[in-house]
């Protein structure tokens, strides 16, 4: 049974012009903790990656341990905290259902030899929106060693499941303002 669930909320936020994570959304102060409450409905234990706890509600936190910024250095440090298998879920992600959450582990659970399990949208595959194991640790750090922080290079060279996912809205990105205007006025965010 997969226990963990990690929100990956430290990027610089450049397109979006201030801290994506912070924004309020869905009812909550900030979309960071909208995220966890969404997760906390899955999964017993739920953090946030981050460079520094600047959150404003009590959450628990993976602080990164490389100083570059990237997804791959996130996973690196969440794998050296937990030492278990976690789903990651970019912060700017607020519109992927708990349906689909809850397929993906329902796959991890069922079969369990992969590195990664990751949704395939029509955009293509998802990587932060996916499970990672403590498998892909070492490959990570050999990545990390010779500063390649690209985490398509990790998923070209692991054993990835893919489960594909029809709804292209689930995976919408929130990077600059005029989507995050968008998706606040014109789409319905169930309250949780």
């Amino acid at each position: 049974m997969l226990r963990n669930a990690v929100i990956l909320a430290g990027g610089k936020s450049s397109r979006m012009g201030e801290d994506k994570a912070l924004l309020p959304f869905g009812g909550y102060p900030t979309m960071a903790e909208y995220q966890y409450r969404k997760l906390q409905k899955i999964f017993p234990n739920v953090y946030i990656s981050a460079k520094e706890n600047k959150f404003d509600f009590d959450a628990n936190i993976i602080l990164d341990r490389y100083s570059e910024s990237s997804p791959m250095v996130a996973i690196a440090s969440i794998l050296d905290e937990l030492k278990e298998d976690f789903f990651l879920l970019s912060v700017d992600m607020p519109l992927l259902s708990l349906e689909a959450i809850k397929k993906l582990v329902d796959v991890y659970n069922r079969e369990e030899f992969y590195e990664v399990y990751s949704f395939k949208s029509p955009n293509g595959l998802e990587p932060t929106a996916a499970i990672y194991t403590n498998k892909i640790a070492t490959t990570l750090k050999e990545f990390l060693k010779m500063e390649s922080y690209k985490l398509m290079n990790i998923l070209n060279l692991s054993k990835v499941k893919i489960v594909e996912w029809e709804f292209k809205n689930d995976f919408f990105n929130l990077n600059y303002r005029e989507e995050y205007i968008y998706v606040k006025q014109n789409i319905h965010v169930k309250e949780m």
